[in-house]
């Protein structure tokens, strides 16, 4: 369960780190949900990458559905659930770009097809057909031939800054446990919500 007197990052640290240790396929996938500027919600997953700086860390393309809609509203939530064992953490806050240096550092880890593909795809946008897609690739594979793949501009990483972190475990009889740690200035607020 939860203990309250223990830092909320802390917690989800050990979280995850059960799930991985449980085999618990991609463990670290997130449901990522914003609203664009028309107030329509989406939801996708993604895989958060590292936890810092008081923040959780993902990636993607800044011109992406997704981005564009942390641009106009940077409100979000994202959802880890863990169903194999009954767990899930739900976690709001503001997402707010990570910098220049943190996001090359990353990118340079990537493979490179992945490298290329960040180049070769207009995320979100209608493309004529998977043909189109995979000369982008090609041209790009030639263009960047023999050296390394430097990160795009609309490339990047986000760092949500949580407001609120709710810890769900899962019981019989829906007599579920929420612990929820609220943000109040530089302190967190402790509180149970009913199932």
């Amino acid at each position: 369960m939860i203990d309250f007197n223990k830092d909320p990052f802390e917690q989800f640290d050990r979280l995850l780190k059960e799930a991985a240790e449980k085999q618990i396929p991609e463990a670290n996938a997130m449901s990522v949900a914003t609203v664009d500027e028309r107030g329509v919600p989406s939801v996708r997953v993604c895989y958060l990458k590292e936890v810092s700086q008081g923040g959780f860390v993902f990636y993607g393309n800044y011109n992406s559905h997704k981005g564009q809609s942390i641009e106009y509203n940077s409100n979000v939530c994202l959802n880890f659930y863990w169903p194999a064992i009954w767990q899930q953490v739900r976690i709001t806050g503001k997402a707010e770009k990570i910098s220049a240096a943190e996001s090359d550092a990353y990118f340079a880890t990537r493979p490179r097809l992945s490298q290329i593909g960040a180049w070769a795809s207009h995320q979100s946008e209608v493309i004529p057909d998977i043909d189109w897609l995979s000369r982008r690739v090609q041209e790009y594979e030639k263009q960047f031939d023999g050296q390394s793949v430097p990160r795009p501009p609309h490339w990047g990483g986000w760092r949500v800054i949580p407001q609120e972190i709710e810890f769900w475990f899962g019981l019989t009889g829906r007599l579920h446990h929420r612990y929820v740690f609220h943000r109040e200035g530089s302190l967190w607020k402790t509180f149970m919500r009913s199932p």
